[in-house]
């Protein structure tokens, strides 16, 4: 299966459903989003948040967290969002960071890249880049960023030791990774690994906790924590990789309690 096709597809096809032009109207069908009350991708930003934006970039929110609240942004600070989609966690980052700072997105879609760049005439922010490109070869230079944030976009990728060696290499030295990430809590069935819809849906993709900091360490990243955030049930992740909740008990059993949505937070040892 080529993921990164089949992320594409899914998001691109995603974007489109969001303004109107693809089957389905301004929702996401193969995707958890769209409800208030999904277990995933419900219920993560604030009201003024979510008021201060265009509602195209609120519908076009897929993550499953808040980052942006998460990373403790300061005026001036630069700041790379990894998988940007609609723009959300960027256009909220530019606030936090000023008129001193700047928020870079990065999408490989160009639908979601089209969406987001509408939302942010529509916002009226200006201190905001999006760049076309892939998360495992970021289009910036070697420390040019104080944060890299990103929103359940990292366990899409196929190559994600590639992606945090990324991030590594684009921060300043004392630069903070900062994420919203699907992870395992221990070991899932492989039945869960597999399939398109598995992959575009956040599920199959996700790393073992203690992998995830493994592979931070491993890239030179100090100072490594993975906070579960929110902690789901079996029918929460059956709904979104078979879309009706099924499974038999031994899956539903097997799978109970096992994925979370995480913060992981990290830093880049500042220079001797």
């Amino acid at each position: 299966m080529d993921v990164k096709k089949v992320v594409r597809e899914k998001y691109g096809m995603a974007a489109l459903r969001v303004v109107g032009r693809g089957a389905g109207g301004a929702c996401c069908e193969g995707l958890s989003c769209c409800s208030a009350a999904d277990p995933i991708t419900g219920d993560l930003y604030g009201e003024l948040e979510k008021a201060s934006l265009p509602d195209a970039a609120v519908l076009a929110s897929f993550g499953c967290g808040n980052p942006t609240a998460l990373a403790e942004l300061k005026e001036g600070e630069v700041v790379l969002d990894l998988g940007s989609g609609g723009g959300i966690d960027v256009l909220l980052s530019a606030r936090r960071v000023g008129p001193g700072g700047k928020a870079y997105g990065i999408d490989m879609t160009d639908e979601m890249l089209a969406l987001a760049r509408e939302n942010q005439a529509k916002a009226g922010v200006a201190n905001v880049e999006f760049l076309k490109g892939e998360i495992e070869d970021i289009p910036l230079p070697d420390a040019s960023v104080d944060v890299v944030i990103s929103n359940c976009v990292i366990n899409l990728s196929g190559d994600k030791d590639k992606v945090i060696g990324e991030a590594f290499r684009v921060l300043k030295p004392g630069g903070r990774f900062a994420v919203s990430d699907i992870v395992t809590l221990g070991r899932v069935p492989e039945d869960l690994r597999k399939g398109a819809l598995a992959w575009a849906g956040c599920v199959a993709g996700a790393l073992e906790d203690a992998e995830y900091r493994d592979k931070l360490e491993a890239a030179g990243f100090a100072c490594v924590s993975v906070e579960p955030t929110r902690v789901y049930r079996a029918e929460d992740i059956l709904r979104v990789f078979a879309g009706d909740g099924g499974g038999g008990p031994a899956l539903r059993a097997a799978v109970e309690g096992k994925f979370a949505s995480a913060f992981i937070r990290a830093t880049k040892p500042a220079a001797p």
